[in-house]
């Protein structure tokens, strides 16, 4: 079993940084892939970007590629998701997800391949 818990949204201006962090509990947490994923308003829960349990492959919807970056530490059971130049558009509920332990999964922008989940943290953007 694993349990996700996300920090570090919040209020920043377009152009502006932010870096959420997940935190996972559970000795199994390094064998899995791990994602995060973004909700807005009235919108479909969307793929944002994936890392492998090992961190060395990653994998980026084109709306944030070039500008978020997705990291883990794996001795500290987290997950990172940098994210630089925000857009209104990346307003949205943000949510951590483990699953999956092929690093060919992370190439599935799915929800359904996520087992965990987290309870999401909230990142708006102001123009």
């Amino acid at each position: 079993q694993v349990q996700l818990v996300e920090s570090g949204g919040g209020l920043v201006q377009a152009g502006g940084s932010l870096r959420l962090s997940c935190a996972a509990s559970g000795r199994t947490f390094s064998t899995y892939n791990t994602g995060w994923f973004r909700q807005a308003p009235g919108k479909e829960r969307e793929f944002v970007a994936a890392i492998s349990w090992s961190g060395d492959r990653t994998y980026y919807a084109d709306s944030v590629k070039g500008r978020f970056t997705i990291s883990r530490d794996n001795g500290k059971n987290t997950v990172y998701l940098q994210m630089n130049s925000l857009k209104p558009e990346d307003t949205a509920v943000y949510y951590c997800a483990a699953g999956g332990t092929s690093w060919r999964d992370i190439y599935s922008p799915s929800s359904a391949a996520y087992a965990y989940w987290g309870q999401g943290t909230q990142v708006t953007v102001s123009s």
